[in-house]
């Protein structure tokens, strides 16, 4: 029904200027603005729609994934940036706040942090 849909996702945000800057700036994505929401354009061609809500809350789940080759280098600008990675009880942190799975762990080398209205994204490495 859906595989030929332009699929795309979307969150909200409670201040379009400083998300806008945040994207725009911080992370370096290309942010358009258009009817007063966001629109993120993503590596591979995807977009996310970032929309104003007054009662906005903070997703309590991570929102946004940006898959990198080197987590290490990532994280290291982001923090040149002024982002603080989030720390979450039952996770294995290093010092800069990546978690890396062991032996007995899968998955990949992730690094949490939050955007200008409290949404979590992460930085990720895949094996």
């Amino acid at each position: 029904m859906f595989n030929a849909s332009h699929a795309f996702s979307g969150f909200s945000t409670n201040d379009i200027a400083r998300t806008k800057e945040f994207y725009a700036q911080t992370l370096g994505l290309e942010v358009t603005e258009e009817n007063g929401m966001l629109t993120l354009k993503l590596a591979g061609g995807g977009t996310v729609v970032i929309y104003p809500k007054d009662d906005h809350e903070p997703a309590s789940f991570t929102v946004l994934n940006f898959q990198v080759d080197d987590i290490d280098q990532a994280v290291g600008e982001l923090a040149k940036a002024g982002i603080q990675f989030e720390r979450y009880e039952g996770f294995a942190h290093d010092e800069r706040g990546i978690v890396r799975p062991d032996s007995s762990q899968h998955g990949p080398s992730i690094a949490w942090f939050k955007d200008p209205a409290g949404n979590i994204l992460s930085v990720l490495q895949t094996p």
